[in-house]
């Protein structure tokens, strides 16, 4: 739980509201650990407090409440932060990560202190714990043959990296890419980009111990931009031109400027990354006009996740995803704040924490 940001988390007892209607419990086998928890933690980002955080879950069905079909105790699932109503304008659209709808959970949320003190549900998950109560839009199933702590991957970072490339941008093979962060996210932009069959996909990273798992991921070639012009690589490899797209996966402000002046006339920018609140970046509006760039938003990747996980999963058992590679550790809950602060320093693709449970 965090009480404060920039404190170490504490582990506390607290209390979790059996589900409602259209609720599920899930014993929780492991939960990824994102930068945009760490975020939260280090006070980026606002945010009501005490809070437990943790978006990216995988475990068990628990027990369900009245009226849920899609889902039964002793399933294998997974947990998302997109909750969604299935009804509004969003998700008519397709767009069920952008749902405006009002849910029992939302507020006051299913977590108390054990002297009733309100505890924020944060993502709408709070996945660092033994079990979670979410919506059952929630809530998608998976299979045996796909492992805990490789599942709770496509909750956040996968949907996220990889979907921003296949479902937002919709790169096309002979499409020249560039992604700026070879991260947990970063990683399944440049996989997705070369499943997709760019012709070209260049990685960029401060942290050149990155650059060698981005070519293993997939890109084709890998930069740091404290060893040369990253611009002229790009433009030598498009004949002068620029990328065709560039996903900026970090929340770097000078990234998302930057990254401007890598992409060609009539390219796309694709933020991806969240920076620190209130930050801004600057961009001269007649280049946008005259040379038909575009930037573009991608919140979870644009994902469906009921159906983009079982195809992720898909591609795993083929051989096709690497999920495994992503994970740097494996920690229990006691170890959370090393593992927070292994995250934090940017030494680690994914971290995840890890329960005992019998399933």
């Amino acid at each position: 739980m965090l009480r404060e940001p920039g404190h170490p988390l504490t582990i506390e007892e607290l209390v979790l509201a059996p589900p409602g209607p259209g609720e599920v419990e899930i014993r929780i086998a492991a939960s990824g650990i994102c930068h945009s928890d760490v975020s939260y933690f280090n006070g980026a980002w606002e945010g009501v407090r005490p809070a437990v955080y943790g978006h990216e879950g995988a475990g068990v069905v628990a027990a369900v409440g009245p009226g849920v079909s899609e889902v039964a105790p002793g399933q294998r699932v997974l947990v998302t932060l997109v909750r969604a109503c299935g009804t509004c304008f969003f998700c008519d659209h397709e767009q069920p990560a952008l749902c405006d709808a009002s849910f029992p959970l939302d507020a006051p949320g299913p977590l108390t202190t054990r002297d009733g003190e309100p505890v924020v549900h944060g993502f709408r998950t709070a996945a660092f714990a033994e079990r979670v109560v979410v919506h059952e839009s929630q809530v998608v199933p998976i299979p045996d043959g796909l492992p805990y702590d490789c599942a709770s991957l496509l909750a956040c970072g996968v949907l996220t990296g990889f979907g921003a490339v296949a479902k937002t941008a919709r790169v096309e093979a002979g499409a020249h890419v560039v992604v700026i962060g070879a991260g947990g996210v970063g990683l399944n932009s440049i996989q997705a980009s070369a499943i997709a069959g760019a012709a070209s996909t260049v990685a960029v990273d401060l942290d050149e111990s990155k650059l060698e798992v981005a070519r293993q991921f997939g890109a084709t070639q890998a930069f740091s931009p404290n060893n040369g012009d990253v611009r002229d690589a790009v433009l030598g490899l498009t004949d002068g031109r620029g990328a065709d797209y560039v996903f900026v996966t970090v929340g770097s402000v000078s990234a998302m400027e930057s990254g401007m002046e890598l992409l060609r006339r009539g390219g796309d920018l694709v933020v991806v990354g969240m920076t620190p609140t209130g930050a801004s970046a600057s961009y001269d509006p007649t280049t946008l006009a005259h040379d038909s760039r575009s930037i573009v938003g991608s919140k979870m990747g644009s994902s469906v996740p009921a159906i983009d996980v079982p195809a992720f999963a898909v591609l795993y058992t083929q051989g096709l995803l690497k999920l495994d590679e992503l994970i740097s550790g494996r920690y229990p809950l006691e170890l959370i704040n090393e593992a927070v602060a292994s995250t934090a320093s940017g030494g680690a693709l994914r971290n995840v924490i890890v329960f005992d449970i019998d399933a």
